[in-house]
């Protein structure tokens, strides 16, 4: 049951700070996506079931606080979390480039697959200029991010045994 908590409110903690200080700290006006970082390292961490949760209830959060359709961001964050968990076997070996790279591509197949669904959806977005302006600075400002503040999540995240360094976090 701690872990559901600790999960429940490092999303909780990642939605206020998405809402609060993400256009804030949004260089050449790219916004980072604190939510999405936070399933993926819960995904990485603690699985596909996991992370499925994380998303779905990260997702929802956004869609109710957003200004887009309501469910959009939950089934985008519910997949990509699904799919992060399933790497949580083979994931945490030493060192930090593969989590690192992994967030890269979670971060804009999710970013793409929104921009899909919102196509999908009949939102009038404009779809190539979206990619190139939103999708791919995202994800890679989300990667960079996740480079200096994985270690720390998933420190926080862990909760079934203590971590004693950063060196190996499984």
């Amino acid at each position: 049951m701690n872990r559901f908590w600790t999960g429940a409110a490092a999303i909780a903690a990642s939605v206020v700070l998405q809402v609060m200080l993400a256009s804030h700290i949004a260089p050449f006006g790219v916004v980072p996506s604190f939510p999405l970082l936070v399933v993926i390292t819960l995904a990485f961490v603690q699985g596909p079931g996991s992370g499925a949760s994380a998303g779905f209830a990260a997702g929802l959060a956004l869609d109710l606080l957003g200004s887009g359709p309501i469910g959009a961001w939950a089934l985008v964050l519910t997949v990509v979390g699904y799919l992060a968990g399933m790497l949580e076997a083979n994931l945490f070996a030493e060192g930090w480039l593969l989590p690192v790279t992994v967030a890269l591509l979670a971060g804009i197949a999710a970013e793409f697959a929104y921009l899909i669904v919102l196509s999908v959806l009949g939102v009038d977005v404009a779809f190539w200029k979206s990619v190139l302006g939103v999708v791919i600075p995202r994800g890679i400002y989300n990667s960079v991010l996740a480079l200096l503040l994985y270690p720390w999540l998933a420190r926080f995240l862990r909760t079934d045994r203590s971590v004693k360094s950063f060196r190996r976090l499984a």
